[in-house]
């Protein structure tokens, strides 16, 4: 029973410990950030350890004034701590509404905080190429699609292969081609026709026992049931190179075993295929039989002749009808694809999507250099919030001074221009201004500069640096 007291007692300090850490994230976060980094000094010092610098030194309580008042803890003289930082930033530091436990939960906080290391992105040079070599994952869902249509390529070669060498194999065993063979040529030649047919019928149908290895398994795709590299691609492009190339050697071949058995009275009354083209697509009688085809009726001493219609026109006249049916059910009757008008919206709202994503894109690609003031109320909304967020601290809520210069009049340290401003936002400044590179996105950046340069004069700290009528 004691044991399990004990185990209870210790997951309950363990759980209250952990939220005491959680909320001085929270503190830390909303009180500290502006001014002090987590590992490294900024504008104010780096806070890991201080709380046992304080406590070492007898000055634990000190600590606290400190943070509630750290000009006023100075003019006593009564913290040898206090002196010993003050001159750390020629800016003090500002009174801290907080309680003890709330500076405790903050420093806590801090001595626990572990940094995470992240995998730093590629980054790209100006000329497009990469400091880092990237591993670009390949597209196994159009790898898959490219390998099922060579599937398809490879199984009508080999059909087309299996045909012709059959047709060679009947053509060579056949009487007729023995006995025209045996008319014309030698046995010497009859004996290497006979060898290159069967050679090359041997050489498709080994054709039939191609295995394909499985493709790469390097990386998981659980949607798909085979993942097809680049290399099997390649390999399926030869082979289908190779299988096409087979089949026009077999039809050569085919067609000279043919030319000799044939002889020149029935070379000389094949029909060129100009001939059978146009017979195919005009179905034009001869002009030897058009008396066939002769109508009764004449004007004039002309007769008409009853001509079928050409066999194009009317495939195309079939095929329109065929659309004309397919389109009314497809775009009128299921609604399956879109008419015009709904193509058009939704291209529209594809392409607002595309100019959305590249103006963002665009938009981080932002720096001194090239800093515009943002306008949308958008913009304007979220760069208060990031100034509340970070800013407040040392220039207070309306940007009026503090710690820091007084945003809000005519007088500027470092420039007036928003590149000036993004300047110092972004790199911070000698005087006490953190760099911010490092918490916000160019567009933060961005946003929380023309937020600045849109403050309403406010009364405050008094005028720094030069003043500029603008």
């Amino acid at each position: 029973m004691k044991s399990l007291k004990k185990i209870v007692l210790i997951v309950a300090v363990f759980c209250l410990s952990q939220n005491l850490v959680a909320q001085g994230e929270g503190l830390f976060k909303a009180k500290c950030s502006a001014c002090h980094m987590l590992e490294k000094n900024s504008t104010g010092p780096n806070l890991k350890g201080v709380k046992q610098k304080w406590i070492d030194a007898g000055e634990q309580e000190q600590l606290y004034k400190w943070v509630e008042n750290s000009v006023g803890l100075i003019a006593t003289g009564s913290s040898k701590m206090a002196n010993a930082i003050k001159d750390y930033s020629p800016s003090a530091m500002s009174a801290q509404q907080v309680t003890k436990e709330e500076v405790d939960q903050i420093l806590d906080f801090v001595d626990s905080y572990v940094k995470v290391e992240t995998v730093a992105p590629t980054s790209v040079a100006t000329d497009g190429t990469s400091d880092v070599p990237v591993n670009l994952k390949p597209n196994y869902k159009d790898n898959l699609d490219l390998f099922y249509w060579l599937l398809v390529g490879i199984l009508i070669q080999l059909i087309a292969i299996l045909v012709i060498s059959n047709s060679i194999q009947t053509l060579v065993k056949s009487d007729y081609f023995k006995k025209r063979l045996s008319d014309k040529s030698s046995g010497l030649l009859k004996a290497i026709i006979v060898i290159i047919t069967f050679g090359f019928i041997a050489s498709q149908n080994s054709s039939f026992a191609l295995q394909f290895t499985a493709p790469g398994e390097s990386v998981a795709e659980p949607t798909l049931w085979l993942l097809v590299e680049k290399s099997d691609l390649y390999f399926l492009i030869a082979i289908n190179v190779i299988l096409m190339g087979i089949i026009i050697y077999l039809r050569n071949m085919f067609k000279n075993f043919l030319s000799m058995v044939k002889t020149e009275k029935e070379i000389a009354k094949e029909v060129p295929v100009a001939k059978k083209i146009n017979k195919v697509l005009t179905d034009a009688v001869p002009i030897e039989e058009e008396s066939k085809i002769m109508l009764h009726h004449e004007y004039d001493g002309i007769r008409e002749l009853d001509n079928n219609l050409p066999p194009w026109w009317v495939w195309g006249f079939v095929a329109t009808v065929i659309f004309a049916i397919y389109y009314m059910v497809d775009y009128h009757v299921l609604g399956t694809s879109d008419l015009q008008i709904k193509a058009y919206e939704k291209d529209m709202k594809q392409s607002e999507k595309d100019v959305k994503a590249y103006l963002s894109k665009m938009a981080m690609n932002v720096d001194e250099t090239n800093a515009t003031i943002m306008t949308a109320a958008s913009d304007i909304s979220a760069g208060k919030s990031i100034f509340q967020t970070n800013c407040v601290t040392c220039h207070n809520p309306n940007g009026e001074g503090n710690i820091g210069p007084n945003l809000t009049d005519k007088a500027w340290i470092y420039g007036f221009d928003v590149k000036d401003v993004y300047k110092t936002i972004k790199l911070g400044a000698p005087n006490g201004m953190p760099e911010h590179a490092s918490k916000l996105n160019p567009i933060q950046i961005q946003q929380v500069s023309s937020f600045v340069l849109q403050l309403k004069e406010a009364a405050g700290k008094e005028a720094q640096g030069t003043i500029i009528e603008k």
